[in-house]
C-alpha cells in the first residue's frame, strides 16, 4: 500500500484521469485512484478513506478552476481548456451523471471539432493540463477561497481542522462552475426595440408601436450598455413584436414543447424549432452540438422518461447554448402540447398554460439559489396558440392571468411576452387591460 503523503507522478495521474473520464464520478469507486487520493490528501480535500471520493471530486473541481483562472462558466469568454475539462468530467451543473460519449461531445464542441478529432488531439491536452493542475494543488496545499479560514483557526472549514464543518464538495463545485463572473453587471435587456408596446402601468401604449434606438455597438461579450430608463422594470409586463430567437439580454427564454419533450425540427418555424436552431453550436456552418435537444435527452434519460410523456405543464431547464452570446442565461422547456390523432395535431388545455407559467417561475426561483445565477427577467411566447389549437384569445388570457398572479407574489421579476403576429400582440394588450 502506498504512503498517503507521497505525491503521484504526472503520468500516474493522467492514467487515472483517463479511467475516471470514461466511467464518470458516479463510478469513481470502481476506478484506480491511488494517485488522485494522495493528491487530494496533500491538497487538504480529504483525510481518510471515509471522505476520499468526495475529496477527489472537490480536488478536480478546484483544478479546473485553477486552469480557468478562477470562477468558471460555460461561455466563450472562459478558458477553453478549463471548459473542456469541466465538460469531460461532468463538473458543470446537472452534468455529473451524463454518459462519457455525451461528455466528450460537449467538450469537443468547446473547440468546434468532431469528437474523434478531439479524442486524438485536444483531449490529451485537457488530461495533461488537468493532471498538472492537480499536482500544483497537491504541492501547495488547498488554496484559500473567499471566506475560507486556514490553519485550523476557529471556523476553519478544511477537513481535519479543529471544530471544522465540511460543506458538501459537490455543491461547492457546482456553484463555482456555474456562477456569474464577479462584477458582472449585465443589464437584463433593452425592451424599447421596434414593436415594443410598453407604456407606464401596463401594455396599452397610446399610438401603438413606437420605434426604438438602433445602431448601437454591442459592448464586450455581446452585452449592450443601456440607460436606466430602457431596462426592464421589476413587476412590469412588456409585449414585443419580434422573433423569440432574436431576443437579447433576457435571462430566461421559455419554449413551448410537446409532452414528450421532443423538440421541433430546426427547419420548422415553431418556437421550439427556431430556438433549437439558434442555440446549436456550429463550426463552418455545420452543427457540432445540438445543445437544447441533447440536454433534454439527458434529462429524460436521468428521469427515466425517454419515449414517455411527462405531465402537461412540466417545465425542464437547459443551458442557452449559442444563445448565451445574446445575453440569454437559460432556456426553459414547457411541456404544454399533447399529441392527438396519432400526432397529426395537438391539444393544449387552458389550465396547462397556467401550470407551465407557475412552474417556470418556481424553477427560476430555485435556480437563483442552486446555480447562483442573478435571474431577474423571463420571456414567454403565446403558449398553446400555435399548433396547440388553443384559441389565441384564451391563450392570451390564461398566460397574462398566470403572469400577473406570479408578479403579485414576487414583483422582483420583469416579464417579456413576444409574438410574430400583430393581432396576437393586440390580444395580449386587451387581456392585460382587464381587472
Amino acid at each position: 500500500m502506498r504512503l498517503m503523503d507521497a505525491l503521484p507522478s504526472h503520468q500516474e495521474l493522467t492514467e487515472e484521469l483517463k479511467c475516471l473520464r470514461r466511467l464518470g464520478f458516479p463510478r469513481l469507486r470502481h476506478c484506480s485512484r491511488d494517485g488522485l487520493r494522495a493528491a487530494a490528501v496533500a491538497a487538504g480535500f480529504c483525510v481518510d478513506a471515509d471522505d476520499e471520493l468526495e475529496g477527489i471530486e472537490e480536488l478536480l473541481g478546484a483544478a479546473v478552476r485553477r486552469l480557468g483562472g478562477g470562477d468558471l462558466r460555460d461561455a466563450d469568454d472562459c478558458d477553453p481548456l478549463a471548459r473542456a475539462a469541466a465538460h469531460s468530467f461532468g463538473l458543470f451543473a446537472y452534468r455529473r451523471g451524463v454518459p462519457a460519449s455525451d461528455r466528450r461531445k460537449a467538450a469537443a464542441g468547446v473547440y468546434g471539432v468532431s469528437t474523434e478529432r478531439f479524442r486524438k488531439s485536444q483531449e490529451h491536452e485537457v488530461l495533461d493540463g488537468l493532471a498538472s493542475a492537480v499536482l500544483a494543488l497537491a504541492r501547495s496545499g488547498r488554496p484559500a477561497a473567499p471566506g475560507d479560514v486556514r490553519s485550523g483557526a476557529p471556523g476553519d472549514s478544511r477537513p481535519g481542522a479543529p471544530g471544522g464543518v465540511r460543506s458538501d464538495p459537490r455543491t461547492a463545485v457546482r456553484t463555482l462552475l456555474t456562477g456569474p463572473v464577479p462584477g458582472d453587471a449585465r443589464p437584463p435587456g433593452d425592451l424599447r426595440a421596434p414593436g415594443d408596446l410598453r407604456a407606464p402601468g401596463g401594455l396599452r401604449a397610446p399610438g401603438g408601436l413606437r420605434p426604438g434606438p438602433s445602431g448601437r455597438r454591442p459592448a464586450p461579450g455581446g452585452l449592450r450598455p443601456l440607460p436606466a430608463a430602457s431596462r426592464p422594470v421589476p413587476g412590469r409586463v412588456t409585449v414585443r413584436l419580434t422573433p423569440i430567437e432574436e431576443i437579447r439580454d433576457i435571462d430566461i427564454l421559455v419554449s413551448s414543447e410537446n409532452v414528450y419533450l421532443e423538440m421541433s425540427k430546426t427547419f420548422r418555424p415553431t418556437v421550439s424549432g427556431v430556438l433549437r436552431r439558434a442555440a446549436a453550436e456550429r463550426s463552418d456552418g455545420e452543427v457540432v452540438d445540438d445543445v437544447l435537444a441533447r440536454e433534454l435527452a439527458v434529462w429524460l434519460h436521468a428521469h427515466r422518461r425517454t419515449g414517455l410523456a411527462v405531465r402537461p405543464g412540466t417545465v425542464v431547464p437547459t443551458s442557452a447554448g449559442a444563445l448565451s452570446r445574446q445575453g440569454v442565461r437559460r432556456v426553459y422547456h414547457a411541456a404544454v402540447a399533447t399529441p392527438v390523432d396519432h400526432g397529426s395535431r395537438y391539444h393544449v388545455a387552458p389550465g396547462t398554460v397556467t401550470e407551465a407559467v407557475r412552474q417556470s417561475f418556481e424553477l427560476a426561483r430555485a435556480e437563483r439559489k442552486t446555480l447562483a445565477l442573478p435571474l431577474t427577467s423571463i420571456c414567454f411566447p403565446l403558449l398553446g396558440a400555435g399548433r396547440g389549437g388553443l384559441p389565441a384569445a384564451d391563450a392570451a388570457a390564461h398566460l397574462l392571468g398566470a403572469v400577473r398572479e406570479e408578479l403579485r407574489r414576487d414583483p422582483s421579476w420583469s416579464v417579456l411576452l413576444v409574438t410574430r403576429r400583430r393581432e396576437y400582440a393586440g390580444l395580449l394588450r386587451d387581456a392585460n387591460s382587464g381587472p
